[in-house]
């Protein structure tokens, strides 16, 4: 019997989940859960990075008083925000992707570099919180004091070994990485602001990082813990865990974003796809992440947090299946939407402006959000049988929207495929499956993969027939138009 221990933390919250591993059999729980946010502090909204590892402390003690004395662990967070380190301390709490600061930065970086040669090198769609355009807007002064810059897996497994490393997965959505040389790319960094000696060296999911420091261990108790990187952008993760061998399947990693997309053995780079602004995001394994980072239960969970949480997402959607579908036309995906004082006014607002429909109850705003989180779907479904010049077979969703059985079915109605949702906790059991992997227990990821089938609960949702050729035209033509005003 061994134990295994992945540490998953998103937006919203943070989970340490403990497999109990033996014999080809394995039984999860989640041993401690916490609360994650970002807070508006100096002028900019800020991750307590100081707090998560507290949160990470606290949850290796209750795994010691569950009886754990001896288990591996690895990491995985969102990706792109970093933490600046001097002398091994943190210069501030680092800035979260969601502030406003990086408004215009992709702009001011064109007139340097064209958005073609960027994303030539890279293969990263092009978005403006990635950490290349982080960089141009940090405090030149902190840059200058930097010895090194982590990203936040890479800075919460340093607090526990005080090993530097860059988990490839994650350092790939940086865009400061070259797609074909496999390494940090210089002019991307000059471009950034950013020194090659200010940043750790690349290494591979799966890898050996080292014990938990002694100190630590005894002042809070701890089990003995060897440290591995896994696929430390919880992207990648969810993508290992992800129970399919069939050959021709997409997935929706969905959570606070979708991203939607397959897994490639290599990277496309084309017109098309930098048009499409599709990334290349690398993989573990030597895979790369083809997909489309867009919005995705940030809608709904930020119409919830309007409401006061007066109701659960599971009510909401109950409330939703009582209202007709695709009663309005809404690119959720719009910039406005990422981060608006008040969606249900923010939704309500573009509504007004282009005579669509507005939607006024709970049911009607949730429909609202979950037919148009279809509707990207069925877009970006479309494109990457283009893109790709694959026909797919079936979609897979995973991740904590998958347990939203409304919009499964939707999305299947409009691709007419069917749709696989589950595991919801693809993360934290990709996590895992590289932390088997990594320590002998599978051979390789195909193993781990059909292992995985036979332990999850997985739910089928079979397209019903619907006009889903008519809804997508002209979901299309609508944001076309809108788009050349």
């Amino acid at each position: 019997m061994t134990y295994h221990l992945a540490i998953d933390i998103g937006a919203s919250s943070g989970r340490l989940i403990l497999a109990d591993y033996k014999e080809c059999k394995w039984v999860l729980s989640e041993i401690y859960r916490f609360k994650n946010g970002f807070h508006y502090v100096d002028g900019h909204d800020r991750w307590d990075v100081d707090e998560l590892f507290h949160q990470i402390l606290l949850g290796l003690e209750k795994a010691k008083q569950k009886g754990i004395t001896k288990c591996t662990l690895g990491i995985d967070t969102w990706a792109v925000d970093y933490v600046l380190l001097k002398d091994g301390l943190a210069l501030m709490p680092p800035i979260a992707y969601r502030d406003r600061r990086t408004e215009g930065a992709m702009e001011e970086v064109f007139q340097k570099l064209s958005a073609e040669m960027i994303y030539q090198k890279t293969g990263i769609q092009l978005l403006n919180f990635n950490t290349l355009f982080q960089y141009t807007k940090e405090d030149k002064r902190l840059l200058n004091e930097t010895d090194v810059s982590l990203l936040i897996p890479d800075y919460l497994m340093y607090r526990l070994t005080e090993k530097v490393v860059a988990e490839k997965t994650n350092a790939s959505t940086t865009q400061l990485l070259n797609i074909h040389t496999a390494d940090y790319d210089d002019s991307l960094l000059k471009l950034a602001g950013i020194k090659r000696k200010q940043l750790p060296d690349l290494i591979d999911a799966g890898s050996y990082i080292g014990k938990i420091l002694p100190d630590l261990s005894k002042k809070y108790n701890l089990p003995v813990v060897s440290v591995y990187t896994v696929a430390s952008h919880d992207t990648a993760s969810a993508i290992v865990g992800i129970p399919s061998e069939a050959e021709n399947f997409a997935y929706i990693s969905s959570g606070t974003w979708s991203l939607i997309g397959i897994e490639n053995d290599a990277p496309i780079v084309t017109k098309g796809s930098l048009e499409a602004n599709y990334t290349n995001e690398w993989g573990a394994y030597g895979t790369f992440r083809f997909l489309k980072n867009i919005t995705g239960m940030w809608i709904v969970q930020e119409i919830a947090r309007n409401l006061d949480y007066k109701y659960s997402y599971s009510e909401m959607a109950e409330k939703a299946s009582e209202v007709a579908p695709f009663e309005q036309f809404v690119d959720l995906d719009e910039e406005r939407f990422s981060n608006p004082t008040n969606m249900i006014e923010e939704i309500q607002s573009y509504c007004r402006e282009h005579g669509e429909k507005i939607p006024e109850t709970v049911g009607e705003l949730t429909m609202c959000a979950y037919s148009n989180l279809a509707l990207l779907y069925a877009r970006e479904w479309k494109r990457l049988e283009r893109l790709t010049g694959n026909v797919l077979d079936v979609l897979h969703i995973v991740g904590g929207g998958s347990n939203v059985s409304l919009l499964n079915q939707l999305t299947a109605n409009l691709i007419q495929k069917t749709v696989i949702a589950g595991p919801s906790e693809a993360t934290a059991i990709g996590n895992l499956l590289v932390q088997l992997i990594a320590t002998g227990e599978f051979a390789d990821i195909r193993e781990a993969r059909r292992f995985l089938k036979n332990q999850v609960n997985l739910q089928k949702f079979e397209p019903q027939a619907v006009s889903s050729q008519d809804l997508i035209q002209t979901f299309e033509e609508k944001m076309k138009k809108r788009s050349q005003r």
